[in-house]
């Protein structure tokens, strides 16, 4: 099964690691050599040897055995273990080979995950210089995850991966967030190794990180099957999937189908073979978020029109359904993925074929992502025909997004889960450490989608596993009048989602973005606060909102001391809400040891308090350490 690339990177469909190909036994794919194993819990290890053979693990001296299944998967769980700085072996034998592992240390593990402000590694944060020069530190062991996509769960991880000593050379392109919170909890605890997974994806969506039981949960079995489907026979699965894609277009063009006449629409050739952004006095150089369509006519003989053919036309900005006589080949998402699809004979014909392309742009450039030299059917007989960089294209008046489906590579159904995550195996995890969710502003319900996220995590590393989730930096306009905001939404529903778990954290960043920039430096502080709520300490978050005769109250817990102002005698940014929208009105509020007291302004009915709801509002209210109170929305009760 060929392989797309999506920004260069294989996309792994068929990653899964035979157990006759192995000629020792070998632990999953996360483990390795310099690794940390979690301390303090029962310790799983789970790999691959020879089918239904005996598999002994040694740990230093202690040795377990084990038997491996029909095909040849072996878990085992070992008494936890203390905190060991000290290097430790591991071998595993099967009777016909052994493989060892060396140089492990035993202490917390933590993966860090999400999407690019944690992927923003140590040389784009702040203080580079410094940071970089005082970085090694053995005690910190670091495993880089490359970026890849399966539509299931793979074994194998799409390239090699190795666990790597904390050197200037290592740390530099790695999470900047994750290794400030290891170096603070080294800071604090020098005797316990702290080992980092950076799995990360610029852009990605929740919904792409869940695992298949998340995923199923959430969505339905049915986007499952697709998925299932589109491993087997990514046509087959476009067919299934592209009766949404038919709806959706009818809907938003008054039922017209131009894959089936497209004389129904007005063409032009294109200016010339770029990002449409380039077509100057098109309009869409002015406005290129738009669905335009794309078309190449060619001319097949009898025998380039026999048999089974295959379409590559490059990448396309951002998606495209693409269509060989009006019969859908292929329906991809991702501004740098290749695209090749299977033309089956039956859609072929002697003569003029006419391929149409769907193309969508939802931001910056749309359209040809390269050179035309990347563009091409190749027959059955090996014949290739060049489809040149002469094409013509349509506008439309579509301006909707049309429907994703679930193998999407930036927000497919577990698909980063299943190569980025699934590989690690069954390890044991201290936490995982979250920053996701600038891709799902504007969506509902975001706290399910961390239940779902946490539920995945800990069935996988188990139930140990402590949550710590960084609610969204503050980013967008300046507002000086309370309104509505997506982002400070998002912001309330990681709040909730966090307050529903018994072991989980909002680290809040709303006081170290920049708002012009929506991936700020300050991860350094960041990182403090990661392992601070680590660590146990509590991270401030609201309780609840009361009314009491002409004031309101807000209760709040996880405050170290009392509240405090910053820069002025009141907090910014505290609004009451009626219960329509637009009712909202800035008020002033005073702290109060560990409330907030609100007078209620004459002749209103406040159903709800607010603080912080903005895309990037201005905030100075902390606890008596500095701590930052997140952005918050409380029903008050009467």
């Amino acid at each position: 099964m060929k392989h797309r690339l999506f920004r260069g990177l294989p996309l792994a469909l068929a990653m899964l690691w035979p157990a006759a190909a192995l000629s020792n036994p070998v632990l999953d794919a996360g483990f390795g050599d310099n690794m940390v194993l979690q301390s303090g819990t029962p310790l799983t290890l789970s790999g691959r040897a020879k089918p239904a053979t005996s598999v002994t693990l040694t740990l230093d001296d202690r040795a377990t055995t084990t038997q491996s299944d029909a095909k040849g998967a072996f878990s085992v769980t070992l008494p936890a273990q203390s905190n060991s700085a000290a290097p430790h072996t591991l071998t595993i034998s099967d009777g016909s080979g052994s493989t060892t592992y060396r140089n492990i240390l035993i202490g917390n593990v933590f993966l860090c995950g999400g999407q690019s402000n944690m992927e923003l590694s140590v040389d784009r944060a702040l203080d580079v210089y410094n940071q970089l020069r005082l970085a090694s530190d053995d005690g910190i062991r670091l495993l880089m995850v490359p970026k890849a996509t399966a539509p299931v769960p793979q074994t194998a991880f799409a390239a090699p991966v190795a666990w790597k000593a904390a050197t200037s050379e290592t740390v530099a392109p790695f999470s900047a967030a994750c290794f400030y919170m290891a170096k603070s909890l080294r800071r604090k605890d020098p005797s316990t190794p702290v080992g980092l997974i950076h799995s990360n994806w610029g852009g990605s969506a929740a919904r792409a990180w869940y695992d298949p039981e998340g995923a199923k949960a959430i969505e339905g079995p049915r986007a499952l099957e697709l998925l299932d489907l589109y491993a087997r026979d990514p046509y087959a699965a476009t067919q299934a999937f592209v009766t949404q894609w038919f709806d959706w277009w009818r809907k938003a063009d008054q039922g017209r189908e131009p894959w089936k006449n497209s004389a129904l629409l007005g063409w032009k050739p294109i200016p010339k073979f770029s990002f449409w952004n380039e077509w100057t006095g098109t309009g869409l150089d002015t406005a290129p978020r738009a669905n335009v369509w794309l078309r190449k006519v060619i001319t097949l003989t009898p025998e380039q029109a026999k048999g089974e053919g295959q379409l590559a036309i490059g990448a396309i900005d951002d998606m495209d359904l693409t269509f060989v006589n009006g019969h859908p080949v292929g329906y991809t998402f991702g501004w740098g993925v290749e695209r090749s699809y299977r033309v089956p004979p039956a859609h072929l014909k002697t003569g003029r074929n006419e391929i149409l392309i769907a193309a969508n742009n939802m931001w910056d450039t749309g359209g040809f992502f390269a050179g035309p030299e990347r563009l091409a059917f190749t027959a059955a007989n090996g014949e290739r025909v060049m489809l040149g960089a002469d094409w013509d294209y349509a506008q439309t008046a579509v301006t909707s997004i049309p429907p994703r489906s679930p193998w999407d590579a930036n927000a497919g159904l577990g698909v980063m889960h299943n190569a980025m995550i699934a590989p690690l195996g069954r390890m044991r995890l201290a936490g995982v450490a979250w920053y996701q969710g600038e891709a799902d502003v504007g969506q509902q319900a975001y706290n399910k989608k961390l239940a779902a996220l946490f539920a995945g995590w800990r069935r996988q590393f188990g139930p140990q596993t402590r949550m710590l989730v960084v609610q969204l930096a503050d980013f967008g306009e300046r507002r000086s009048a309370p309104g509505e905001s997506g982002w400070a939404k998002l912001r309330d529903e990681q709040r909730l989602g966090v307050a529903a778990d018994a072991n989980a954290a909002l680290v809040t960043a709303i006081d170290i973005g920049e708002p012009t920039d929506i991936h700020p430096a300050n991860k350094n502080d960041l990182g403090k606060r990661l392992a601070a709520a680590f660590d146990g300490r509590a991270m401030p978050m609201p309780l609840g909102a009361e009314r009491e005769g002409s004031r309101v109250t807000v209760s709040f817990t996880g405050i170290a001391g009392a509240l405090a102002v910053q820069g002025g005698p009141h907090p910014l940014g505290v609004e009451l809400c009626g219960a329509a929208s637009g009712s909202c009105q800035f008020v002033i509020a005073r702290a109060e040891g560990d409330r907030l007291t609100i007078a209620v302004p004459d002749g209103m009915t406040p159903t709800r308090v607010r603080y912080a709801w903005a895309d990037a509002p201005v905030v100075n209210l902390v606890d008596g350490v500095g701590m930052p109170v997140p952005g918050f929305e409380l029903a008050i009760a009467p």
